[in-house]
């Protein structure tokens, strides 16, 4: 049986992540982006891509990438769940990652890596892995069609398009037309996207790259959720502790502490199915059943660590100047992203031969 705990080399990496993030990933310049025309952080994507070296981080060496495993990136999506960062980490190095591994595409591999191209799977973000998800039509080599709820498509260089006749092509973005729509989480937003005869690459067979895609996802989703409730539950517990109220601390009051004793306990068990998640995915060992697991837990106890966080806040958090707001809709956005709670699930269910009566 795999040790679930941070190695060494994994707590490294996520001092030198937090570092960065907290030099660079104010909550305030947060908030006053999500309300600007470009919610995504150029300036701290290519730090993080390029001065870290964490777009590669799941690329082989061999490819320019850093040869690493899924838990180290579940470790960096730890963090920027934690900060609410406004980079398409998952989408990129993860997501479109994993489906250019599947179809052996180097070149793309190369560029991804290096951080000069930045990749999305034209993907509706709420489709779970082994979902329908093929909206485009594929006529000599080249796409007619429209995806919607397409996450971080406005900062995608290239967009990676399964298409009817079963195949994955890579499309630049500059041939298509992408229209941003409201988004529930403005830190990941999401956008339309419509193809009027763009000239696609095939790359190889759509189905097998979104499955191990969509997988690998919604696994590494479970450690951003950890890391957002993980940060909720820790800027709640500072911030009790120096709220006073009748002359003493808010945390010391009998009823906040039984709240804050079960929050840690879901914490702690989001933690143990999110590591087991990413160590999975590593492996390769029961990797659907550990991901559903991890899917089935995280979003109720994300959700529900962001509500606390808000209420427990008080006043000053229900305002708009204070970031609990971000997690929050992090939370709730996540918690559709990939796949519910509902569908990982049933998905567990008949992995395991017990479908629901």
């Amino acid at each position: 049986m795999s040790d679930l705990l941070y190695t060494q080399e994994e707590e490294a990496l996520r001092a030198a992540v937090r570092g960065l993030l907290t030099d660079r990933c104010d909550p305030a310049d947060v908030i006053a982006r999500t309300e600007s025309a470009v919610p995504h952080d150029p300036a701290l994507w290519k730090a993080l891509a390029q001065d870290i070296g964490l777009a590669g981080l799941l690329i082989p060496e061999e490819l320019d990438g850093q040869g690493a495993t899924h838990r180290e990136a579940a470790v960096v999506l730890e963090e920027l769940g934690r900060a609410v960062a406004p980079v398409p980490y998952l989408t990129s190095a993860v997501v479109a990652t994993e489906a250019l591994l599947e179809c052996g595409d180097g070149d793309l591999l190369r560029q991804l890596a290096s951080a000069t191209v930045t990749g999305v799977l034209a993907v509706a973000l709420n489709v779970p892995p082994g979902g329908s998800h093929r909206t485009v039509r594929a006529a000599e080599g080249r796409l007619t069609g429209e995806i919607t709820g397409v996450a971080d498509a406005s900062a995608a260089d290239v967009l990676l398009v399964p298409a009817d006749d079963g195949g994955l092509y890579a499309v630049e973005a500059a041939a298509a037309t992408v229209t941003p729509r409201v988004s529930l989480d403005p830190t990941r937003p999401v956008a339309t996207v419509v193809l009027d005869g763009a000239p696609g690459r095939r790359l190889g067979d759509a189905g097998p790259a979104v499955r191990r895609a969509l997988r690998a996802g919604a696994g590494l989703l479970a450690s951003e959720q950890l890391g957002l409730a993980d940060g909720a539950l820790t800027d709640t517990v500072r911030y009790l502790k120096e709220r006073t109220q009748f002359n003493r601390p808010v945390g010391g009051f009998q009823a906040l502490k039984h709240r804050l004793a079960q929050l840690w306990l879901e914490v702690a068990g989001l933690r143990a199915a999110a590591r087991n998640a990413a160590d999975a995915l590593a492996t390769g060992e029961d990797t659907d059943v550990a991901v559903a697991v991890a899917q089935a837990y995280a979003a109720p106890a994300a959700v529900r660590a962001a509500e606390e966080a808000l209420q427990l806040h008080g006043g000053i958090g229900m305002t708009w100047e204070h970031p609990v707001h971000l997690r929050l809709k992090r939370a709730k956005a996540d918690a559709l992203a990939l796949g519910t709670a509902g569908a990982h699930r049933e998905t567990l269910a008949g992995l395991v031969d017990l479908p629901a009566p």
